[in-house]
This record gives structure tokens, C-alpha cells and sequence, in this order.
């Protein structure tokens, strides 16, 4: 809704308190009742405070702001809803009228997919619902064209492959894990495969004892890799795994839901295409008929325009009846795609959240068992700071000695 231009104050008459005077995007004049959101074609009487003529209409909508509804739908002024079917030199242009007042409407509006938007030209940007946040509630109500083809996106689509994408990437992670753990296993066995080997077992002294400190290490870090591999597995892969195990299946059920309704916000914004046509012909055929009767061509005109008139007011009746159910539609298409993308956003942070816990528990768990791992070692530099040749010589001279006596010289 715009107010009247500069140009018009001076020659508009003063209207009853409560009432205020509009044009609406075809350039006619209506009036609305700011108390009781009644709109009509008619100047309200200044005694009265009502409408000088019969057959107001009273707009059933809620109050309007910046051209839209308090519930969120776009505001369509009275000529979709009611209309004068009489004559008027005052006043040539309406619903039935030509293409002058339609282009002026598409330039205010743009329809996507049957969802009209206000245009960006006309109309101010509209108020993010949470302008620091960069939400989803905020930034997919239109849709995206496939950069792969020439066919478009819905907005919601492409969060919903977001969203599906973040499960496939959580299953690549547990996959990732898996073959982790799976390594440990190996690298395990082959340690505790190790530690058994017979190679140098034969060597003495502190530097034997020292040595078989080093296998039996191989078989203590064996046994931490172990617990390892069990701690990755119930800690890590398999929460992963496990986590929304029907999330795929949610949002398909979320999917089809917004889908019906994007089919019904179709449905409805046919009839309206419909009924707008229908009327624009009724329309046609009242204005052929009264000038029929203003040359005077056939006695029955008078008739004739009479039942036009019924038509059309008739067509403009059907028209405001799927104006509003169009309006029903879409509003309740904005509540659901304001609820599920704000759902949507919860549960991808949830699942980045989620992610990011137990990738901090797997750098605890390698931590660990760098700490297990190093503790496995410590005996082994112990013993290796007592190896003493010295004394392992003496101790393997006095095991295996043969005699202390040295040969001496024969004598002739």
C-alpha cells in the first residue's frame, strides 16, 4: 500500500477519523478503516463515518505493514477482493482494465515458483529474522539455479542435501575411524608376535636382562594397543555410527512435508491465475455491454449489463476467495519453513558439536596410550643405565673359567 502522491493531497476531501486513503499497485484509490481493517472502493461519508455507498467490503485480513501482513503473507489491496461494476469517467482503470495497472503490479512483486516476493526495486530489503547469525531462516526462501544444467533448486532442497551430505561425511568419519582401529589391531598382533621371537635370547648379563626387557616391552605395548583399539571402537565409532540412525529417513518425511505444501502454495496460486483471468473477461464483457447501451444498439442491453454486472461481482467474489486461500497457503508454507529450517540449523550444529566431542576423545585416547606406551619403555632405560660390562665379564669368567694358571717355559 502507498499513500496518495504529492500531487493528490490538495484535492482529496477530508475523510471521517479512521480512515485513511491508499492507492493501490493498479494507481486506484481505496480507503481503509485503521480501527477496524475494513477497505473499500467508496469514500467513507463524512458524517457518518461510513462508506457513502452500499457494499463495503470488509477485508477480513490482519493489519498491514510495509506491504505485508502481520502473519507474514504479501497484502493484495481491495481489488482483489471487491469491486464497482458501475461506470465511471472518474475512474477508468480496475481489475478487468488493461495492461497498464498489471505491469505496474509484476514490477511490484516477483512470483517464484508461485511464491511472491516483494520486488527488490520497489521494496526495502526485508528485516532478517536473525541478522547476525547468518541463518537458514534467513537466506533460502528462493531458489537456486543448477549450476550443472538449466533447471533451478528450491532453497529448502539444498539444505536438506546439506544436511544430508553432514550424515554421509559423520559415516565417512566412522569408516575413517574403523580403518584406524583396524591398524591398531594389526600393529598389535605383530608386536605381541614380536615379543616372542628367540633372536638373541641367549644373550648374558645385564645387557641380556636389559635385552629381554625390550621383547617384553613389545608385549606390554601390544596390550596398549589393544585397549586402544577397544577404546576407539566404543568411544568413537561407534557413537558415529550409531548417532540419528533414521536421520535419513527424518528428512525425507521432512522433505515431502514442505514439498506438499509447495504443491498446494501451486495449486492455490493456479486458481488465483485462473479466477484473475475469469474476471478480466467478465470485466470485458461489462464494458462492451454498457457501451452497447450508450449507443443503444438493443433494447435488452440494460438487461444484459445487469446480469454482467452479477458476473463479474460474482468473478471478484471467486477471486478474493482464492486470493485468501492462497494467502492461507503460503503463510502456513512460511511458518513451516521458518520452524524446519531453524530445526534444520539445530540439529547440523548438534552434529557438528557432536563430531567435534568425540574427535577431542580420540586425541585424549592417542595421548594415553602415548603416555601407556612410553611407560612400556621405562625399564628398559633402566636397565640399560646398569649395563656394566666390567662386571658382566667377571661374572661370565667366574662361571666359565678354566684354570688361573699360566704355562711357563720348558726346560732343556
Amino acid at each position: 500500500m502507498v499513500p496518495p502522491p504529492p500531487g493528490e493531497e490538495s484535492q482529496i476531501i477530508l475523510l471521517p477519523p479512521g480512515w485513511q486513503s491508499y492507492l493501490s499497485p493498479q494507481g486506484r484509490r481505496y480507503y481503509v478503516n485503521t480501527t477496524t481493517n475494513e477497505t473499500t472502493w467508496e469514500r467513507p461519508s463524512s458524517s457518518s463515518g461510513i462508506p457513502a455507498s452500499p457494499g463495503p467490503h470488509r477485508s477480513s485480513l490482519p493489519p498491514t505493514v510495509n506491504g505485508y501482513h502481520a502473519a507474514g503473507t504479501p497484502a493484495h489491496p481491495p481489488e482483489t477482493a471487491h469491486m464497482s461494476v458501475r461506470k465511471s469517467t472518474g475512474d477508468s482503470q480496475n481489475l478487468g482494465s488493461s495492461s497498464p495497472g498489471k505491469k505496474q503490479n509484476k514490477e511490484n512483486t516477483i512470483t517464484i515458483n508461485c511464491v511472491t516476493f516483494p520486488h527488490p526495486d520497489t521494496m526495502p530489503e526485508q528485516q532478517l529474522l536473525k541478522p547476525t547469525e547468518w541463518s537458514y531462516c534467513d537466506y533460502f526462501w528462493a531458489d537456486k539455479k543448477d549450476p550443472q544444467g538449466n533447471g533451478t533448486m528450491a532453497g529448502f532442497e539444498l539444505l536438506l542435501q546439506k544436511q544430508l551430505k553432514g550424515k554421509q561425511m559423520q559415516k565417512e568419519m566412522s569408516e575413517f575411524i574403523r580403518e584406524r582401529i583396524k591398524i591398531e589391531e594389526e600393529y598389535a598382533k605383530n608386536l605381541a608376535k614380536l615379543s616372542q621371537n628367540s633372536l638373541a635370547a641367549q644373550e648374558e648379563g645385564s645387557l641380556g636382562e636389559a635385552w629381554a626387557q625390550v621383547k617384553k616391552s613389545l608385549a606390554d605395548e601390544a596390550e596398549v594397543h589393544l585397549k586402544f583399539s577397544a577404546k576407539l571402537h566404543s568411544e568413537v565409532e561407534k557413537p558415529l555410527m550409531n548417532f540419528r540412525e533414521n536421520f535419513k529417513k527424518d528428512m525425507k518425511k521432512c522433505e515431502h512435508h514442505i514439498t506438499d505444501l509447495r504443491k498446494q502454495l501451486a495449486s492455490r496460486h493456479a486458481a488465483v491465475e485462473k479466477a484473475r483471468k475469469a474476471l478480466t473477461e467478465r470485466q470485458r464483457d461489462l464494458e462492451i455491454k454498457t457501451q452497447q447501451l450508450e449507443i443503444k444498439l438493443s433494447n435488452k442491453t440494460e438487461e444484459d449489463i445487469k446480469k454482467a454486472r452479477r458476473k463479474s461481482t460474482q468473478a471478484g467474489d471467486d477471486l478474493m476467495r482464492c486470493v485468501d486461500l492462497y494467502n492461507q497457503a503460503q503463510s502456513k508454507w512460511f511458518e513451516e519453513m521458518v520452524t524446519t529450517t531453524l530445526e534444520l540449523e539445530r540439529l547440523e550444529a548438534e552434529r557438528v558439536e557432536m563430531i567435534r566431542q568425540h574427535l577431542c576423545q580420540y586425541t585424549q585416547l592417542r595421548h594415553e596410550t602415548d603416555m601407556f606406551n612410553q611407560s612400556t619403555v621405562e625399564p628398559v632405560d633402566q636397565l640399560l643405565r646398569k649395563v656394566d660390562p666390567a662386571k658382566d665379564r667377571e661374572l661370565w669368567v667366574r662361571e666359565h673359567k678354566t684354570g688361573n694358571i699360566r704355562p711357563v717355559d720348558m726346560e732343556i
